[in-house]
């Protein structure tokens, strides 16, 4: 599973770790993340994100 990164902060969305923040569990990917799921750190939404190799 690919990881993302928040274009504005940086963060970094791992699919192996989830967002236990957020409630998300890990093994979770990117596109299974709910439509309303914000970045933890900033705030931005999953429209602000990048896949990172």
């Amino acid at each position: 599973m690919k990881k993302y990164m928040c274009k504005p902060c940086g963060y970094i969305y791992d699919p192996e770790e989830g967002d236990d923040m957020s409630g998300i569990e890990p093994g979770t990917a990117f596109e299974d993340l709910p439509d309303d799921w914000v970045c933890p750190m900033c705030g931005a939404g999953k429209e602000m994100f990048v896949p990172v190799d």
